[in-house]
């Protein structure tokens, strides 16, 4: 990119003292060089002669005793005008003959623009570099910058730093040199060439011997008159013919970024053959730039390294993927905070159950940073186990709450979280929120609304009572839309005002669009947020497994019922294709419900789900847990079935219900 910018930005200050009727009585050598070039005396020349206009705020400023700022034009000693700012300064107590000071600030002409000293220091250890160093940026540091060495301490220029201190993957420096990489350049003579030649962004290791690997490995400020010879020699080992036009007759002054890492990079500046060369003095004043410079760099180049790994760590422990029921469609987005936030503590989850059954969980960590990511990292490893021991999701909110009372004890932690399980048998939906925002429901054909979920306490903050939960029966094709604050909330609008943008995006028609389009509705207005949070997303589409892919029968608790047990199920497998899975699903459901009918009593319901697997389910009233059991390394007769169990099913487990508990099991479908 082009960086043409107008020397006005260097300007020169002139200072003149003058009498009550404009007469100049005193003046600097700045004055006298920019007003008097050809040797004039100033002394006693009408200031509206130098410069017309200027008895008007000279006699405001007498007149009101403040002073006055004037925008007016000055013969350019090269010919033309040049924009002046004159503010004049009323006095009192000095000079009996001066009444004011006019200080004039002129742009410093083009020929002029590295010949005073003073005015290269100030440009650009004074005026900019304090602003740009606010920054932690590194892209945008390095382009600040460049934007002030050139035009006010060179004519091209360009920032490059050492790929291994920026990037912590970088590889090794090779054999040949450390890898370089080029941040930022700049230009003042609008030639395309510059760009082409030396593009931002490239990867570059200098050749042994050229004045650049120098500066690498002495970490001291190299100078060198290239001249034409000079330009082309660096254009061959470069192996870039436009080198040896571009710096044809040019001044180069390497300036290294140093810290307590080593050398950082160097800044590589040119003056061409129309300018002064580069001097000690340039030396002194661009390594004071490049120390200070440095110190910005290192910040930043930290920042940036930290900001990578908490980003990192945080996209690593979000889920790569989501798993439900085949007819339960899953979308999800997650959208960092803005670059003033970023990493946060928000994540979702959709972990597939056994029984055709899907948990859908969204849950917001409080605060930013690595410490929030790596909270909701231990949250996101303790939700996938409490999902596995298939706990209601009233219990398992509770049992995280226990876990972040407990992370507490050393530094205070606190999350909302929603939990929903979905039974695509049934139709049922069992939800419960400890501190989170009500999950939003979309029946098809109906309006949307937000669910009465019983309010509990965040994680972490404990409560008075245990969390409770809500189950009710939803229609095919309805839409549940989990999200967290970020999305209806910020510092410019009420979160009621939030909740009620998104359910209008949620209106008539919405269950029936596609949840990447209902995804990206939601994040519409969000972006040009500054102060973002960052927002987690998860939209269900729900809907059940087809009538003839389960079978439910109600059974007597007697011995009688084992044998018709295994009647229905061959039966059912008959219809399904699957005859070569008759024999072992036959004798897997002659343990289980046997287990029931010892150890339960009462009626016994049998479900066989054909979904992802074959599933077994045995409902009973008992809620004790089945085990096996082992007595001296031999195993005891009860507990015998459950072995057997173990042995041909790929997995199985035990899930309490409100009634009692489920033993199941399930098996690869062939």
């Amino acid at each position: 990119m082009s960086h043409n910018r107008a020397v006005e930005s260097s300007t020169r200050i002139l200072i003149l003292g003058v009498d009550s009727s404009g007469r100049i009585l005193q003046f600097d050598r700045n004055a006298a060089a920019v007003l008097a070039p050809n040797g004039d005396d100033l002394h006693g020349t009408d200031l509206d002669e130098l410069i017309p206009g200027a008895r008007e705020p000279l006699m405001e400023a007498l007149k009101a005793g403040r002073e006055r700022t004037a925008m007016l034009a000055v013969d350019n000693p090269e010919g033309g005008m040049l924009d002046a700012v004159v503010t004049v300064h009323p006095m009192s107590g000095a000079t009996p003959d001066v009444v004011a000071l006019a200080v004039v600030r002129v742009p410093v002409p083009l020929a002029d623009r590295f010949v005073d000293p003073a005015v290269i220091r100030r440009a650009l250890l004074d005026d900019a570099l304090p602003r740009i160093g606010s920054t932690l940026d590194l892209e945008m540091l390095s382009r600040g910058l460049m934007d002030v060495l050139v035009p006010h301490f060179c004519n091209a220029g360009a920032l490059l730093l050492v790929e291994s201190h920026i990037d912590a993957d970088a590889p090794p420096d090779g054999p040949d040199g450390p890898q370089m990489r080029r941040m930022a350049i700049g230009f003042d003579d609008d030639d395309p060439a510059w760009d082409a030649t030396f593009p931002t962004g490239e990867s570059l290791v200098f050749p042994e011997g050229t004045p650049h690997a120098l500066c690498l490995g002495s970490g001291e400020p190299v100078l060198r008159s290239l001249g034409r010879d000079g330009a082309a020699g660096l254009a061959a080992v470069w192996r870039r013919p436009p080198v040896a036009e571009l710096l044809k007759g040019a001044s180069m002054l390497l300036l290294p970024i140093t810290s307590q890492a080593g050398v950082l990079g160097f800044f590589a500046c040119t003056r061409n053959a129309a300018h002064r060369p580069f001097d000690a003095y340039d030396v002194e004043i661009g390594m004071e730039f490049a120390n200070r410079a440095s110190i910005f760099i290192e910040s930043a180049r930290q920042y940036s390294r930290e900001r990578a790994t908490a980003l990192t760590l945080q996209r690593s422990l979000l889920p790569t993927g989501l798993s439900a029921p085949s007819p339960v469609e899953v979308n999800h987005r997650y959208l960092p905070g803005s670059r003033l936030i970023e990493v946060g503590g928000d994540w979702y989850e959709a972990i597939a159950l056994p029984g055709a059954r899907v948990a859908l969980v969204v849950g917001d960590v409080a605060g930013h940073g690595v410490k929030a990511a790596v909270t909701m990292g231990q949250l996101r490893t303790a939700i996938h186990t409490l999902a596995g021991l298939e706990l209601p999701p009233a219990e398992a909110l509770d049992r995280l709450d226990s876990l972040m009372r407990s992370l507490g004890e050393r530094e205070p932690h606190f999350a909302t979280c929603a939990y929903v399980v979905y039974d695509a048998v049934s139709g049922r939906c069992e939800v419960a929120s400890a501190g989170h925002l009500p999950p939003l429901l979309v029946p098809p054909g109906a309006a949307s609304e937000f669910l009465p979920v019983p309010p509990s306490p965040p994680l972490g903050v404990g409560g008075d009572g245990p969390i409770v939960s809500r189950e009710f029966t939803v229609e095919d094709g309805t839409v549940l839309f989990l999200y967290t604050d970020g999305l209806v909330e910020n510092r410019a609008r009420d979160i009621d005002d939030g909740l009620d943008r998104l359910q209008a995006t949620f209106g008539p028609g919405a269950a029936a669009r596609p949840l990447d389009d209902l995804c990206q509705a939601a994040l519409d207005g969000v972006y040009d947020d500054q102060h973002r949070d960052d927002i987690a997303m998860l939209v269900a589409r729900l809907a059940r497994i087809p009538a003839d892919h389960h079978a439910t029968w109600e059974l007597p608790c007697e011995a009688a019922a084992v044998r018709r047990a295994r009647g229905l199920v061959r039966d059912r497998l008959a219809r399904w294709g699957l005859e070569e899975m008759a024999h072992s699903t036959m004798l897997l459901v002659s343990e289980l419900v046997t287990n029931a009918i010892r150890h339960a009593g009462g009626r016994i319901t049998l479900r066989l789900v054909r979904e992802g697997g074959l599933v077994c389910e045995v409902f009973d009233t008992s809620d004790g847990h089945p085990r096996i059991r082992h007595h001296d390394g031999e195993m005891t007769e009860s507990g015998r079935g459950l072995h057997v169990v173990g042995r041909l099913a790929r997995r199985w487990g035990v899930r309490r219900t409100s009634t009692g508990k489920v033993v199941w099991c399930e098996q690869e479908l062939p």
